[in-house]
């Protein structure tokens, strides 16, 4: 890996800690604290934050008919994505362990913490919950496919692809045989940077 590459990728993980850092302002701003992964929001704040729920009446009488027709095609996705959830963990819970891989862990990628948020009624939370159960389902497959392809194929892509995994970085260059063929062995096994 070249000199620019490692210190353009340690520019991005300098930025992802900040940004993370900025984030974790918004508990004193909104008033709020996370103690064993719930949240707890200070008396005044729920008081204020209820003064902001919309009626299920409301909701529903506001909700434009598009919405409402479409629902039903949302909603029918999550049956697939169970099946896919399922699958695929019981994939690294069975071939983790063999590759050394470690596992990837649904905590770090699946939240469910809007359920706290006074301010949403309870169409507004389950919606809240039906994605974060998805696109931290996506995160955490995503997750699982990059660890298996550190594995099993650690080769960047020729062109340019629009999202990269988390360990894409550690991948050989396109067209670098000798140094695949070298350092193959080793870049499987390098999980070290995991928590």
């Amino acid at each position: 890996m070249t000199t620019e590459l490692e210190a353009l990728l340690a520019k991005m993980k300098s930025l992802e800690n900040e940004l993370i850092e900025e984030l974790q302002k918004q508990e004193k701003i909104f008033s709020y604290e996370i103690r064993k992964r719930k949240v707890y929001f200070e008396e005044n704040a729920i008081i204020r934050d209820k003064e902001y729920i919309k009626t299920l009446y409301l909701y529903l009488r506001d909700a434009p008919i598009k919405h409402i027709v479409s629902a039903p095609f949302i909603w029918s996705c999550l049956i697939p994505a169970l099946l896919l959830d399922a699958f695929c963990s019981l994939y690294q819970w069975t071939c983790f362990p063999i590759y050394g891989i470690p596992k990837v862990r649904r905590q770090d990628y699946i939240a469910f913490d809007r359920e706290y948020l006074n301010y949403l009624n309870f169409i507004e939370k389950i919606n809240c919950a039906y994605c974060s159960y998805m696109n931290g389902l996506f995160a955490y497959l995503q997750e699982i496919a990059g660890r298996t392809e550190q594995f099993w194929c650690p080769i960047k892509h020729a062109r340019r692809i629009k999202n990269l995994h988390s360990r894409y970085y550690k991948f050989f260059n396109y067209g670098n045989a000798a140094e695949y063929r070298s350092k193959v062995a080793m870049i499987r096994r390098d999980f070290s940077d995991l928590e």
